[in-house]
C-alpha cells in the first residue's frame, strides 16, 4: 500500500477507526505502553493463538536504535 497516496491513508484511518471500535481496550493499551512503558532494556513479547489453536511467540529486547520509531510512535496523535 503507497502511505504517499491520500486515498491510501484514508483508507487506513478507516481500517484503524473500525479496529478501534471492535477492539476498544487495545488502542488504549499501546497508548499506554508507548507513552509509559516502553524504555531501552524493555522486552516486547507477542503470541498469537491461531484459531486451530497453533501457537506463534517471541520477544525483543529494546535496544538504542529502536527508540528512534519509539519516539516517533508517541508523537503521532492516535484517538484511543
Amino acid at each position: 500500500m503507497n502511505l504517499q497516496n491520500p486515498a491510501a491513508l484514508f483508507q487506513i484511518m478507516n481500517l484503524w477507526n473500525r479496529f478501534q471500535k471492535n477492539h476498544p481496550k487495545f488502542p488504549k493499551f499501546l497508548k499506554a505502553v508507548v507513552q509509559n512503558g516502553i524504555r531501552e532494556g524493555s522486552i516486547i513479547e507477542i503470541k498469537v493463538t491461531t484459531a486451530d489453536g497453533e501457537n506463534f511467540d517471541s520477544n525483543l529486547k529494546i535496544n538504542a536504535d529502536d527508540m528512534e520509531m519509539i519516539e516517533q510512535i508517541k508523537n503521532m496523535t492516535i484517538n484511543p
